[in-house]
């Protein structure tokens, strides 16, 4: 799977929750943890919807 087409998924899934921010709240340590972290979830199950693995991992991020 391309790393670089989740990352920019994480970022754009990030603008929903933040459109008035100009930066991001998460620094790149972090979007490199949560873009392993969604390939990860896709390995394990591929029936499960890209943009529903990253919503998912971003909704967790934030609110955990």
């Amino acid at each position: 799977m391309e790393k670089k087409l989740v990352i920019k998924m994480v970022k754009n899934c990030f603008k929903q929750y933040y459109s008035e921010v100009d930066s991001l709240p998460i620094s790149s340590n972090d979007l490199e943890a949560l873009a392993e972290r969604i390939i990860q979830i896709k390995a394990e199950q591929p029936t499960v919807e890209l943009y529903e693995a990253v919503n998912d991992t971003v909704y967790e991020f934030l609110t955990g």
